[in-house]
């Protein structure tokens, strides 16, 4: 929520109206949320594959330093392979610590 808020503020245009693909809105004015927007609204539909197209290009460059963790293979998601790596290295500060499997690894 708080990313969403940072981002729209970071803006350098008034918006009429923001749009959220879920159940709830950040802190904003004129948010709307929509329970699966992205399979109704273009603009959030776009705006989800462009924003998973960067999160792909940024772990396949984070692969280059970290090649054990397997980062161009399974992108950050929960896939098994993973948790595997996660097990076998630990964490790194690159890791979201909110992540329930790195956040069992500091325990």
């Amino acid at each position: 929520m708080l990313a969403m808020r940072r981002a729209v503020e970071c803006l350098n245009i008034k918006y009429d109206q923001a749009r959220v693909d879920g159940n709830r809105c950040p802190e904003l004015e004129n948010c709307t949320s929509i329970i699966k927007g992205d399979l109704t609204e273009a603009v959030i539909s776009a705006t989800s594959i462009f924003a998973k197209v960067t999160r792909d290009r940024q772990m396949i460059e984070l692969n280059k330093l970290y090649p054990m963790y397997g980062f161009a293979k399974h992108k950050g998601y929960g896939a098994k392979m993973h948790i595997e790596t996660l097990t076998q290295f630990g964490a790194i500060n690159k890791h979201r610590y909110s992540f329930i499997p790195v956040k069992n690894l500091s325990l």
